[in-house]
């Protein structure tokens, strides 16, 4: 099958590098996968699972925020914050989740829920990586 570049970049490290065929994330819009040649644009990420399809095996790994360049041979991941699954404290996620829905379900007038929100879609994403 046919291959692209993959970069998966943060502020404190190069996260991957390789020869992918297909990389699949939740964007603002949705989720989308990526094949080579696809056309040329640039999306938001939101919160979820990163997949990676490499000719012998699936990667998965966290993905929290950032953006992506998508060009037909190749797609650059800006990311914040990108974990693979065994950099995850399962013990700590479940906490992180617990806490965002409390601040969902109080809800008081000092709540921002904007905030609220992310913080419950990144635990999901942790928790959800881990299975």
């Amino acid at each position: 099958m046919e291959q692209f570049t993959l970069r998966v970049i943060t502020p404190d490290r190069v996260f991957y590098q390789g020869d992918v065929e297909m990389v699949e994330f939740n964007t603002t819009e949705g989720e989308i996968g990526v094949l080579p040649g696809h056309i040329p644009m640039t999306v938001i990420i939101k919160p979820g699972i990163l997949t990676i399809t490499e000719a012998d095996a699936d990667k998965e790994a966290a993905l929290h925020a950032g953006f992506a360049e998508i060009l037909p041979d190749g797609v650059t991941i800006l990311a914040e914050i990108i974990e693979w699954p065994n950099e995850i404290d399962e013990a700590r996620a479940e906490a992180a989740k617990r806490r965002a829905e409390e601040r969902l379900r109080v809800n008081t007038p000092e709540t921002d829920m904007a905030r609220a929100e992310a913080a419950l879609l990144r635990a999901i994403a942790r928790i959800n990586v881990l299975k």
